[in-house]
């Protein structure tokens, strides 16, 4: 499939949802937590924000490589069908000082409500380094949409 394809399958999927579900692992262990989250135009990075006292945080610092679901399912039957979903893997980082407020402006765009969580001392904003897309369609077409291949994040 062509790239600028895919891209416009991703860009249309995540403009649409606001939520994603996040999963780290700690010692072997997964662990999966419901997002906001904000993503770059050109699809090569996602920003997402945590308190530092949670454990998607402790987990995020000691191990950095993160997984991310977006999909647009209804809860119905015709999800078999119609339904997309894309897994995101990359690596999280928190966002260095120096850049913070253009990760900032980029979450708060998509989620001004949030404005005061952000501003708390205790938030901390991650981003997250894209390094592939798996795109599923109709339940069971797959398509690999790579950004980065500096690591195979999938051995």
């Amino acid at each position: 499939m062509d790239e600028n394809v895919l891209q416009d399958i991703l860009r249309n999927l995540m403009s649409k949802q606001k939520l994603a579900v996040l999963s780290t692992q700690r010692g072997g262990q997964p662990y999966s937590n419901l997002m906001a989250f904000a993503y770059t135009e050109d699809l090569r990075h996602l920003i997402v924000a945590t308190g530092s006292a949670t454990r998607k945080y402790q987990n995020m610092m000691g191990d950095s490589r993160v997984s991310i679901m977006v999909d647009n399912r209804s809860n119905d039957e015709q999800d078999f069908h119609q339904a997309t979903a894309t897994t995101i893997l990359g690596v999280a980082q928190p966002v260095d000082p120096q850049i913070k407020q253009h990760y900032q402006a980029l979450y708060l765009k998509r989620h001004p409500y949030l404005d005061h969580f952000i501003a708390s001392p205790t938030t901390q904003l991650f981003v997250i380094t894209v390094h592939n897309y798996l795109i599923v369609s109709r339940f069971q077409d797959v398509v690999e949409y790579r950004i980065n291949d500096e690591a195979d994040l999938l051995s």
